[in-house]
């Protein structure tokens, strides 16, 4: 299928327009007609090879709504005219217990990228959703549900699953005191799912700021923490705390906040981090840990709980041709919370 989409050629290249091949259908595929498709600074990073893992041309996008437009002769779960979404991965082995027990994104064989992969069985390069049209294995396209605003769906597939999971993974509800740091893209949908569950909601920024804005989000407070004497009073007083922060910082002063037993799960940084002091962590059964996206069933899940809840991000919608500045507004963190690409603004080949 020929298609269209914007692409970096190489490391560090502006996106520009791209003409390129999906595959054709094979019997367990379904086809979609993309429609939006948000962007995460992950887009960034791949694009500038910052992981050095990254394959070009590359066509960036991992959170992905669209219409579908044909099924292989094996695909029963979709149909034509469906709205579905697609999110981090395209693929994986299906066969090793990660991949049995629903966490495909821990694959021991490795989960297959929406891009920036390669294609298990072809071994072309993996392209995403800054893209008119889409190709992806049956088992991991998802539902959309009924009554949601499609234009703000799209950074649930990465920004809210990267949240969600977390939530899940300890069990978060009523009674529950979630610490959230940073207010960007992650941070705000981790405000918005905490409430939604149920939990006491509290946002740390280094400056009292953006107060309003948490509370306006659905958070509980807010916790300045280059405020020694507050960080003090806080000692102890959550179960959970979510750290958005995309960049290298230092873990120390958070880990006192934390009830005994209490965890402390980074989703933003991937790489180097500063020294901890570990006496927090030793005296008080703490842990950090780490935590990536959610398994094909977990987002499901999140895509139903927000259809139920009406719960979406805060978004810009912008046309593909502005693409390139929403990448430099983003490293400015300008933007509240997350860019979408309408992609009926990219014109089909």
């Amino acid at each position: 299928m020929k298609t269209t989409g914007y692409a970096a050629q190489s490391a560090g290249g502006t996106l520009a327009p791209w003409e390129f091949e999906r595959r054709a259908l094979r019997p367990n595929d379904v086809a979609m007609e993309v429609l939006y498709c948000g962007i995460c600074f992950t887009d960034i990073h791949q694009v500038h090879d910052d992981w050095g893992w990254g394959l070009f041309p590359m066509v960036p996008g991992h959170e992905i709504v669209g219409r579908v437009i044909d099924v292989g002769s094996e695909v029963t779960r979709f149909s034509k005219g469906d709205t579905v979404a697609v999110g981090c991965m395209v693929d994986s082995c299906q066969e090793c217990d990660q991949c049995h027990h629903g966490e495909e994104q821990f694959c021991r064989e490795g989960m297959t990228l929406t891009y920036s992969g390669r294609d298990r069985i072809s071994g072309e390069t993996t392209q995403g959703g800054y893209s008119k049209h889409l190709v992806v294995r049956e088992e991991f396209v998802l539902h959309v549900p009924d009554g949601l605003d499609l234009s703000r769906v799209a950074p649930l597939l990465c920004a809210g699953i990267t949240t969600y999971s977390p939530l899940r993974s300890w069990n978060v509800g009523p009674g529950s005191r979630v610490g959230v740091i940073g207010l960007g893209g992650l941070g705000h949908m981790a405000v918005k799912l905490a409430e939604g569950l149920g939990a006491d909601v509290t946002v740390l920024s280094r400056t009292a700021d953006k107060e309003q804005d948490a509370l306006d989000l659905g958070a509980d407070g807010l916790l300045v923490s280059s405020d020694e004497e507050a960080m003090k009073e806080a000692a102890s007083s959550f179960d959970l705390i979510i750290d958005t922060v995309p960049v290298k910082h230092d873990l120390t002063p958070y880990l006192s906040l934390l009830d005994i037993g209490g965890a402390l799960v980074l989703v933003g940084q991937i790489g180097p981090m500063e020294e901890i002091n570990s006496e927090a962590v030793v005296m008080g059964r703490r842990c950090i840990v780490g935590s990536a996206i959610g398994g094909i069933a977990e987002t499901q899940e999140l895509l139903n709980f927000c259809g139920k809840k009406d719960i979406l991000p805060e978004c810009e919608i912008i046309p593909i041709s502005q693409v390139n500045e929403a990448f430099e507004r983003l490293k400015r963190s300008d933007v509240r919370y997350r860019f979408v690409i309408d992609m009926a603004s990219l014109p089909a080949p």
